[in-house]
């Protein structure tokens, strides 16, 4: 399927190159779950068209930090989620408005959208409408519930996924009450899935012609992250709960403390347990009838007399650093590290994950782009577009507008 955009791959902040390269994406989406699909889309090379309400945008350009002030203040938050994005404004609500999307998607391969289910189909632009215009259209909606079942007309949020999903019981110190998982996971995990679904959709739609609906809820994302739990309990009937840093069928794998802050140590098998008896000098350890196997070390009254506070002695003489300077390659051990330390590891810098990019404020660093391509890599530099800031230009050069065309729809506060 080939893109029929006219809009230039070089236009100055935007990737315009990498294998998504002629793909081109409506973006109507806000907050994180949405903007960040896109955003993935955006680093691989698509042309993704953010398209805001000219009076009620994104409000997470609210969000802070900032960079600049006055007239160059951005948010870095919406500057991290929007990167190598077009900027338009079109009001759906008005008639002028719900045709330009039209006009849109038939020059368009793929749609996301993260409104309540019913929302788009209630502006008469949902997919069934959107896929007259365009057959080949992927149509991806990222929602609380999904677009089917009873709950699906719910509000949802980041912490909806993670309630109704399981992780939040799962979450927490044993014996206390279940914890939220520290970040927006419920948000990030349906973004990956929706990005995913996108990619398989389009290279289908690029076989056949034919486009399809793509639906994501963050309640189902959620529950895909649960790892053993729902099998602990269709086989066993375990039902799983708060576990701290401990691990439900292997020790030692968790936290522990030292010279000046936490570790991680996966040393469970028998070959790990004999390095890290080595490595900390006492070889013999290794052989103790007591704890020689994993079965032993992961017995629970075994483990927490003899295991861990052989480990808590061996770890509290020494720091993160050297800590993961003695183990090497040799054991999975490192540091509980801190955003700073992260932002600063050299190995972070070597993978090229933190993107540091010019604003007229002032810089942002932000993270980069995990998917690493060995022959078309993708680019998470760009900037984030000011509301509306492409309008003109994507009508005038995706839709052939001339200045009196975007005049018109100006005018009639479609855009």
């Amino acid at each position: 399927m080939e893109s029929t955009s006219t809009i230039p791959s070089d236009l100055p902040g935007l990737a315009g190159t990498g294998p998504l390269a002629g793909v081109v994406v409506l973006d109507v989406t806000r907050v994180v779950a949405g903007p960040y699909c896109t955003m993935l889309l955006a680093d691989l090379g698509a042309t993704v068209l953010k398209v805001e309400h000219p009076d009620d945008a994104d409000y997470t350009r609210t969000f802070p930090p900032f960079v600049g002030t006055d007239d160059t203040r951005f948010s870095a938050f919406f500057a991290q989620y929007n990167r190598n994005k077009y900027g338009l404004t079109i009001d759906l609500k008005s008639a002028a408005g719900k045709a330009l999307l039209k006009q849109l998607v038939r020059q368009s391969h793929i749609l996301v959208e993260n409104f309540r289910p019913g929302t788009m189909d209630k502006l008469q632009l949902g997919y069934e409408v959107l896929a007259r215009e365009n057959p080949a259209l992927v149509y991806a909606a990222i929602s609380g519930f999904g677009a089917t079942g009873p709950y699906s007309r719910r509000p949802g949020f980041d912490n909806s996924g993670q309630a109704t999903g399981g992780l939040w019981s799962m979450n927490g110190m044993p014996g206390e009450p279940p914890l939220r998982v520290g970040t927006i996971i419920g948000d990030l995990s349906a973004t990956l899935f929706a990005t995913i679904g996108v990619l398989g959709a389009l290279r289908e739609a690029e076989r056949t012609g034919r486009g399809q609906f793509v639906d994501v809820s963050l309640q189902d994302s959620t529950l895909a992250l649960t790892e053993n739990a729902v099998v602990r309990y269709t086989v066993d009937g375990e039902v799983a709960g708060p576990l701290g840093s401990d691990h439900p069928f292997v020790r030692p794998y968790g936290r522990f403390a030292c010279k000046d802050g936490h570790v991680f140590f996966g040393g469970y098998t028998d070959k790990f347990w004999r390095e890290t008896c080595a490595m900390f000098g006492e070889p013999v350890m290794a052989e103790d009838p007591a704890i020689d196997t994993m079965d032993k070390r992961f017995d629970t009254a075994v483990y927490e007399e003899r295991v861990r506070p052989l480990l808590e002695r061996w770890f509290a003489g020494h720091t993160k650093a050297e800590l993961e300077t003695m183990a090497g390659d040799r054991v999975p051990l490192c540091g509980i590290k801190t955003i700073d330390e992260v932002v600063n590891d050299p190995h972070i810098a070597a993978r090229d994950m933190i993107a540091r990019v010019a604003y007229p404020g002032g810089e942002v660093g932000m993270f980069g782009l995990p998917i690493k391509l060995s022959r078309t890599p993708g680019n998470p530099r760009g900037m984030a577009p000011k509301l509306g800031e492409h309008t003109d230009l994507v009508l005038e050069r995706l839709l052939g507008l001339d200045a009196a065309g975007v005049a018109a729809l100006r005018d009639a506060k479609a855009i």
